[in-house]
């Protein structure tokens, strides 16, 4: 064989073919990027695949990508191990091809499956959520079909093929997947054939576990597993954020129990309509408020090598919301939310949460948050030390709600108030605990006097006493 595919340029997933060897390289996902990460192998050494099959999964600090076979051909070699860091342009597997290389077609670009947050709160990538805690739906408890029920144990020695979001819910759901039957292209798992496997009645001896009230059993087991993909980044942003930014963190409670009055009154209002309020477009409001009097709050710090660094203080609000997915803690980001009222900001975070979730947010709704709220909804506890999402200066961290009681002079008495504690993380090279504090306490009178919220006009100067 000899020649190439034609229409390819430096940025395609180049090839290169040489006797019956076809050699795929890295992609160039552009933006500068000059190394990419192996998360994930969908093949063996001797499968035949098919053109526009996916092959591998690269992952780069601004996305996923799926790699597809460029031409028909069977699995000579793969060009590294899941987790190496292989450059752009290397060679990352061989096809055998057979006919002449004059009838391939041009290679299939890489396919972009879900960004990958750029560094989140906690130094981990960027999520949305409409509740920044919320978790995954939980798979559905579908009725099997006719198909599916019929050979839900049927084991498969070829490795299966599906998606990595199906790949990730059996993971999770703990299904072994060659014990699942495909009815996609090619014997693909679809997210179809999971539900009816889950679905299925299992006899005792599948279940691997131990009943109740049958005694109890030792545990034995001990797993090892490699920090790849996105776990690998969060714990490399973590560890970058903490060694190089002196936190500060500031704990204050506030009594929001005239504003979760207010708010069941709003959404009353709105009935079963699905633009719902929740806790966090107020406090965004109470936060919109504040930093006009506190640049250094909604601000970058940007490092140079030469140690001379540089504050860039925002007048825009672009709020990122650390938001727990089922592939980390992402940090989704809600530009200019100084622009918007409460009921804009609610829809826009639900619309975002589910764009995170789905995979079709795009990277500008991932990037470029100006400060960050990170909050863990009812699961909150009492008080949390939130990681500072570099190169921002603050993250407002959110704990749960609790009824406690809170003394009242005026009756003399006792009475039961709900009590929120924010616990928020500052950038103590250039915010000052002064101001940190007054900056939460603003916050506070805000969220304690919710009318405060709606006053149009803020001062621009000075700092509370």
């Amino acid at each position: 064989m000899s020649g190439q595919p034609g229409n390819e340029s430096p940025g395609d997933n180049a090839a290169s073919a040489a006797g019956s060897s076809y050699e795929v390289k890295v992609p160039d996902v552009g933006e500068g990027v000059a190394e990419v990460e192996l998360v994930s192998w969908q093949v063996e050494i001797g499968q035949t695949i098919r053109r526009r099959e996916m092959v591998a999964e690269v992952m780069t600090d601004k996305a996923t990508v799926e790699v597809p076979s460029p031409v028909d051909g069977t699995i000579a070699s793969l060009g590294g191990t899941v987790g190496d860091v292989l450059a752009v342009g290397s060679v990352l597997f061989v096809l055998h091809v057979d006919g002449a290389v004059g009838t391939v077609s041009p290679p299939t670009p890489p396919v972009v499956v879900a960004p990958d947050p750029p560094a989140g709160v906690d130094g981990r990538p960027h999520t949305t959520g409409e509740t920044p805690a919320a978790d995954r739906p939980a798979l559905p408890r579908t009725e099997p079909s006719a198909r599916s029920a019929s050979a839900h144990h049927v084991d498969r020695p070829d490795r299966p093929r599906s998606t990595p979001a199906v790949r990730r819910r059996a993971r999770e759901a703990g299904v072994d997947m060659r014990t699942v039957v495909g009815t996609g292209p090619s014997g693909r798992i679809t997210h179809e054939d999971l539900d009816g496997y889950l679905a299925a009645p299992r006899s005792s001896g599948s279940s691997g576990g131990t009943l109740r009230g049958a005694g109890l059993t030792k545990r034995t087991e001990i797993t090892e597993q490699p920090i790849i993909g996105l776990r690998r980044k969060i714990a490399q942003r973590m560890v970058h954020a903490v060694s190089t930014i002196p936190h500060i963190t500031y704990v204050e409670e506030v009594d929001v129990t005239d504003l979760e009055r207010l708010r069941a009154s709003l959404n009353q209002s709105v009935g079963d309509s699905s633009a719902r309020l929740t806790m966090l477009p107020f406090l965004i409001r109470a936060i919109v408020n504040a930093v006009p009097a506190f640049p250094m709050i909604n601000a970058h710090v940007l490092e140079s090598d030469d140690g001379t660094d540089t504050l860039t203080l925002f007048a825009p609000v672009h709020m990122g919301i650390a938001t727990q997915t089922d592939t980390g803690l992402i940090v989704p980001v809600l530009r200019h939310v100084e622009a918007d009222t409460i009921w804009t900001v609610a829809k826009r975070i639900a619309e975002l949460a589910d764009a995170t979730r789905t995979g079709h947010a795009s990277a500008g709704d991932l990037s470029g948050s100006t400060i960050t709220i990170s909050s863990l909804g009812r699961l909150g506890g009492l008080v949390s030390t939130p990681v500072i999402n570099k190169p921002e200066t603050t993250v407002v961290g959110v704990n749960k709600i609790a009824t406690r009681p809170v003394w009242n002079a005026d009756v003399g008495g006792f009475e039961p108030r709900q009590i929120m504690n924010l616990s928020s993380s500052f950038d103590h090279r250039v915010v000052d605990g002064f101001d940190a504090a007054s900056f939460i306490q603003a916050i506070k009178a805000s969220l304690e006097q919710p009318a405060l919220l709606f006053v149009d006009e803020h001062p621009t100067e000075g700092r509370p006493s």
